[in-house]
């Protein structure tokens, strides 16, 4: 699920506190509440309902997107799959960069889509 066509490592340089999630370990479950956007900066993450995975991404994707630009409870489980480096996004931040690179909101705005195409060929 890797989008390889856009690349958001650039976010993962901020000068922010990374978390860091072992393999095997939850980095949000569905439902919980979600404020920020999160950006890869090192290992690979999967992205789950129930027992479905969703997709894996890898190092310079983002994911938890929806829940900052709804501010709505988490719609997925994302969980570690190899150990994990995660930058996260705040909304101010988000905000930031858009003012900066007005097509970066055109770039989530593309991740959201092909998410949602994705999982619409898949019924």
């Amino acid at each position: 699920m890797t989008e390889t066509s856009i690349d958001f490592g650039l976010l993962a340089t901020i000068s922010v506190e990374t978390r860091k999630y072992r393999a095997g370990q939850p980095i949000f479950e569905k439902g919980d509440v979600g404020f920020e956007l999160l950006v890869i900066k090192q290992g690979d993450v999967e992205l789950r309902l129930g027992d479905r995975v969703l997709g894996t991404l890898a190092a310079g994707d983002i994911f938890g997107e929806m829940a900052l630009v709804d501010n709505s409870i988490r719609s997925a489980s994302a969980i570690a799959v190899s150990d994990v480096e995660i930058v996260p996004i705040s909304e101010k931040q988000f905000v930031s960069f858009i003012r900066q690179a007005p097509s970066f909101a055109l770039d989530v705005m593309r991740v959201l889509a092909k998410r949602l195409r994705d999982e619409t060929r898949k019924s």
